[in-house]
Order: structure tokens, then sequence, then C-alpha cells
């Protein structure tokens, strides 16, 4: 299964495509997509909507992850966030492809152990774990952390399906 990771920001959002064989994981590739600040908001969507679909096209994934947006103490720019990971979701969604959404805090601790694992703990896992993957921006890197969490959390609930099923 290929998996799209992605982390919305208005800003940057960063995207990361794994492929997913059994238990095992391939880099494929990671980028971002940057809207221009000089544009007015609903533009700067269009632009990280447009992206989005883009990389879709171009990676033809079966599924995406998304990190839920960190909630901080300025109201504003949690909104923004918001309305940026909706472009994103929304690019994904109308893709066709089947959304997960994953708090930040469970990306991490998925990775590294904890929950308050730090930005460059989270990149060395991601290195580790996809051998060949050079990804050098935090946008990029963490969006395949994201989908490394999709892959173990779906695989799991794959094998327990499976194992229901067979038991019945």
């Amino acid at each position: 299964m290929r998996l799209l990771g992605l982390d919305p920001g208005l800003r940057t959002t960063g995207w990361g495509v794994i492929d997913v064989m059994d238990n095992r994981l391939r880099w494929v590739a990671d980028g971002t997509v940057c809207s221009d600040a000089d544009l007015s908001l609903a533009e700067r969507l269009a632009q990280l909507h447009r992206g989005i679909l883009d990389v879709i096209a171009k990676h033809s994934p079966q599924a995406a992850a998304v990190e839920e947006t960190f909630v901080n103490q300025n109201p504003s720019s949690t909104l923004k966030l918001g309305q940026a990971r909706g472009a994103v979701l929304l690019a994904a969604s109308l893709s066709g492809l089947a959304v997960a959404e994953y708090a930040p805090r469970l990306v991490k601790q998925s990775l590294v152990g904890t929950g308050r694992a730090a930005k460059d703990q989270v990149g060395m896992m991601v290195r580790q774990l996809l051998p060949g993957c050079v990804a050098r921006q935090t946008d990029s890197t963490d969006a395949l952390a994201v989908a490394i969490c999709h892959a173990h959390h779906h695989g799991t609930a794959e094998r327990i399906r499976a194992a229901l099923e067979r038991a019945s």
C-alpha cells in the first residue's frame, strides 16, 4: 500500500510518501507545498489544495494520514492552521483517498516511544525506519512520521480484523 503523510501548515505543508509491504516500509518521496504570504488567505489555501492534488496525481497513494491541529496559545494561528488543514483534508478526500488523522503526541510516541520527543529525535527515527530517506526539511520529515504512524496503526488494525474474521 502506498501512503501519503501530511503535516499541514499555512506557510508550509509537508508531505511524504511511503510504500508499506507487510511490516516493511520504503521511502518513496517527500517535500513541501508552500503558499505565498503576499496572497489572500483564500488564495493561499487554494495554493495548498492544488499542491497536494499535484502530489497525489504524481505519486498515486491509496490512503492519506494527516496530523491533527496542535492548539497553541494564539487563537488566530490555530484557526489559520485549521483552515490549512481543511484544504489539505479536502484535497485528499476529493481524490478518493481514505484519510486517517493522528494527534502529534501519538505520532511521536509511535516513532520514538514518547509523546514529548523533540523534532530531531523524530527525524532520526524517520531516517532509521526509511533507509535511503534524505528528508532535509522538518515539515516533510514530520509528514513521513505521520505516514509511518499510520502504517503501524493501520497494519495492527488489519491484523486484528483478519484474526477476528478467522475466529468467526
